[in-house]
This record gives C-alpha cells, structure tokens and sequence, in this order.
C-alpha cells in the first residue's frame, strides 16, 4: 500500500492581494520545472496542511498550495465579505497568472472537489487533469443529509453536540440557525457555534474516529473559519445554480480524470461521486471499500499516491 512521501518544505511562499480586503497565502514546493499541480483544500474555510504537499513526487511536480479567502494563512481570518464561488475561481485564475502557470493539474477533496469542477468546467483549457477525493457537488440535499437529517441517524450520540449551541424552537432549519449565531455580534456563541459545526464534521470524517483528525477541527483557528465560511456557503446555495457542476460536466471531456471516494463517506455520500462519473465515464472512478470521507485514511491516501503517479507518466 503506497503512503506519502516524506515531508516536503516550500521553496517560495508568496502572498498575493485580490478583491479587497482578500490577501492569499501561497506556497510552492517540489521541482520549479514540474508538471504544476494545484492543491485545492476542502471546507471552504479549511485551510492548508503541511501533509498536503506529500500527495505529490517532489521530483516530479511542481507543488502548490493556497488558502482560500478567509482560510488558513490568508487573510483577513473568516472574512466572509466578496467571498463566493466565483470570487475563489477568480482567484485561482490570478494565481495560474501570477506564477505564469499555463495548465495545471487540479487536486482536491470535498469542498475542493466541488471547486475544481467548478474551475474546470469554466476554464476546461487551463486544466491538464483532475484528481478529485469525496466528491461534493453542494446540492440542496447533500447539504440536508449532514446538517439537517440523515447523518444524525447514523451518529445519533455524536448529533446531540451539534445540536446543542441551537434552542429547539429553531432546530428544524439548523444552517439558517448556526448562520445567526456565526454571523452574530455574542464572540462567545460564535465560538461555541463554530466548534459544535466543525466537531462534528472531524468526528464523522474517517471510518475509524481519528484523534489528530477531530483534534484539527477543534483548534479554534480552524474551526472559526470553517464554520463560518461553510456555514456562509451553504446558507446561500454554495453561489451555484441548481445541479451546475452535473449540467456542466460536459466541459470535462477530453481532461484525464480520477474520482476516489469511501465507500463509507458520510459526510459526502457515494451517491454524488457515482452521479458525477454517469456524466463524466471518462474519468477513472474508484471506491474505497474500507474508508469514509477523510483524505489521511490509508485507503484513499493509497489511490491518490496512485493517482498523481499515473497523471505524472500520462502527462509526461
């Protein structure tokens, strides 16, 4: 079974102004003369982790993260202002420009996932392949399944400390619910707000519950920012008209691509992995038999490794 690779140090970070008052932190590690691939972080809000550059032969790729708005090392931190969508495909455009990338290959899970498609399919030129993990298309009931009922039945135990920062009386519409208080004016609700939210997505991520996993949710930095730029998101539709990415797909023809999802992804269905791959059969599409939604469980570690390796010898 491959794992990563060995911890990998940037050669150059930079930070980069776009729409006001957004500053990007990105970094870039690997070989400058690479195939350049985009690490493209899930959430939204989540930010970058140092094992995110490890997916990737640093003799092979010209590696680069970036945070999105309001995430991570950019700032300002969970700045929810001009933070859309379409501000985030604009803004990995400016990156592309910036670092005069000509194509790229996208990597991504989640939420990042949903972005690369969504870039893709606006920029399908600017794309040499796609690698995409625990596929997220942000439709209404995907949104419903996690949030509002579905995944409760499966950690009802877990789903009680979700719901506790909310009142009963505003429990049957818990996004608008959690949206109140992470917007709201009270520093203390919101923080309460924010680690309930994020908690709860780190508890149910793996198959098996990861410490380190629920311990990164939990740091308060992380979980401001994710809960309420997701929170922000799914609030408004994910800025996406309905089923956008799915009616879209076929902008996707003729990029190489893998979708890799765990069979027992409970944060992000199989259901939309399979949805996406009956209109894009190009793509190579893999289940994990034995992991959820999580890009550190060692199954699908094992077929993204596999992945960036089989792009890297296309490509090349």
């Amino acid at each position: 079974m491959e794992i990563l690779y060995p911890d990998i140090r940037p050669y150059k970070t930079h930070t980069l102004a776009v729409q006001s008052p957004h500053v990007l932190y990105i970094e870039e590690s690997g070989t400058p003369t690479g195939i350049p691939v985009l690490f493209v972080h899930g959430g939204p809000g989540s930010g970058c982790e140092e094992y995110h550059r490890c997916f990737f032969d640093p003799e092979v790729y010209r590696i680069i993260l970036f945070d999105q708005r309001g995430s991570g090392k950019s700032t300002p931190h969970a700045e929810l202002e001009h933070n859309t969508t379409q501000a985030l495909v604009e803004d990995m455009e400016a990156i592309r420009e910036y670092l005069g990338v000509t194509k790229w290959v996208l990597f991504g899970g989640s939420w990042g996932s949903t972005l690369s498609l969504v870039y893709a399919e606006t920029h399908p030129e600017r794309v040499l392949g796609l690698i995409l993990r625990g596929i997220f298309l942000c439709r209404p009931r995907e949104i419903e399944w996690f949030y509002q009922t579905g995944a409760d039945r499966i950690f009802p135990d877990l789903w009680q400390d979700y719901l506790k920062p909310i009142p009963e009386d505003e429990r049957d519409e818990m996004v608008p619910a959690y949206y109140k208080r992470l917007t709201g004016e009270d520093e203390v609700a919101r923080m309460a707000a924010a680690k309930a939210w994020s908690i709860w997505e780190g508890r149910t991520a793996t198959l098996r519950q990861n410490k380190n996993v629920v311990n990164h949710f939990g740091n308060p930095h992380t979980a401001l920012s994710l809960a309420r730029i997701e929170c922000h998101y799914f609030y408004h539709n994910s800025f996406l008209e309905e089923n956008q990415i799915l009616r879209d797909a076929h902008k996707l023809n003729g990029i190489p691509g893998v979708i890799v999802h765990g069979r027992y992804d409970i944060v992000c269905p199989v259901e939309s992995a399979w949805d996406l791959h009956q209109v894009w059969p190009e793509a190579d599409f893999q289940v994990i038999p034995d992991a959820g939604h999580s890009a550190t469980e060692p199954g699908i570690v094992d077929a993204l490794i596999r992945a960036t390796r089989k792009m890297a010898n296309r490509l090349k």
